[in-house]
């Protein structure tokens, strides 16, 4: 299969061709590359069982993990769901469109290939314009996870959606770099509290100005059980990672550095090439192969929004471990923690 890149603008006159192209392609069924506030998504139809399949076939992703639908419409999401809980409507109205996802129990309209087999389903209503023209040139609702291959970092531009599956899908719109540069924050309403599931731009602390206290699942700390079935994407398996080995250093900025430093000499000696992630005010005291600085030490939607971007350029210089600081902003910092030590698979050292 050939897979063509074109690029949108986010004006709806220039973009009327591409979109009715899109649109197409998703209505009969096959997938397309598109860019959201977050990350870019492959966007199929979530209504149409099929779809869903081929996203998971696409991504290589485990069958049982749930894709998250987007809407372009706030109305549309009563065709999708049995209830909307009042603490449902209040994050909508808050933060709607924008990068937060509910999951909400489905209605029958949503095949369990779209939920991973679950009775809820994960909704949005993202902010990207080329975005909300597409979803609903494609019929308004779009199943639509992180547009990569399964366990590799999230695609922040067309050219990584294209690395990652060219051959696999015929088009990927191309609408630049994306903004935030983190995946959607997740929070489940069908319980009895609130729970948050997967922290992102929105955060914890965000959420309970609105709706008060909410809960953080025990997935966000630690490793899911395998035999658990995740109710959201993000939560049970390895994600984000790149090629080399990736490990997050905790400890007081000197050690970090002087053991870093260390280490790249060992490995350097064993015909090995380090990579560090860093901050632009320690840039300069690393001696390794490869150092990204993502931002500023304060600068947590820099960091956020380099991070997917510097793991896929430590793939790029062929890295073979790889050190990352730990990044302490407030915010975000929780989002960007999560996706580091998923992508490190908890593998941390403190010096």
């Amino acid at each position: 299969m050939e897979t063509r890149i074109v690029k949108a603008y986010g004006d709806e006159s220039k973009d009327r061709e591409i979109m009715e192209e899109a649109g197409r392609l998703i209505r009969s069924g096959a997938l397309v590359g598109m860019p959201t506030e977050t990350v870019y998504g492959l966007a199929g139809d979530a209504l149409n069982p099929r779809s869903s399949r081929k996203i998971y076939e696409a991504k290589g992703r485990p069958s049982d993990n749930p894709l998250i639908v987007h809407i372009a419409e706030k109305e549309a999401i009563k065709r999708i769901t049995e209830e909307l809980p009042e603490k449902a409507e209040i994050l909508m109205e808050a933060f709607w469109p924008g990068p937060l996802t509910m999951v909400l129990r489905k209605s029958a309209a949503v095949p369990e290939e779209t939920t991973g087999g679950l009775d809820t389903v994960a909704v949005r209503m993202p902010v990207n314009k080329i975005a909300l023209e597409l979803i609903k040139a494609g019929g308004g609702y779009i199943a639509a996870p992180s547009a990569n291959s399964s366990g590799r970092p999230s695609c922040t531009t067309a050219a990584h959606v294209y690395e990652d599956l060219k051959g696999r899908i015929p088009l990927i719109i191309d609408g630049g770099k994306v903004g935030i540069g983190l995946e959607s924050t997740i929070v489940d309403l069908t319980g009895e509290n609130p729970c948050l599931l997967r922290p992102g731009y929105i955060s914890r602390e965000m959420l309970e100005e609105k709706i008060g206290e909410i809960d953080v699942d025990p997935s966000i700390e630690g490793v899911m059980d395998e035999k658990e079935h995740p109710k959201a994407p993000g939560m049970k398996y390895k994600h984000y990672s790149p090629k080399g080995e990736l490990y997050i250093v905790k400890g007081k900025s000197d050690n970090v550095i002087g053991s870093i430093n260390r280490w790249a000499a060992e490995n350097r000696e064993k015909g090995l090439k380090t990579g560090v992630l860093t901050v632009s005010e320690r840039e300069d005291r690393y001696k390794a192969d490869i150092i990204r600085a993502l931002g500023a030490e304060n600068d947590g939607e820099s960091i956020a929004a380099n991070l997917f971007l510097a793991l896929r350029e430590m793939d790029d210089c062929r890295a073979d471990m790889i050190y990352s600081e730990e990044f302490q902003v407030p915010g975000i910092g929780d989002a960007i923690m999560n996706r580091l030590v998923r992508a490190a698979g908890h593998k941390i050292l403190e010096v």
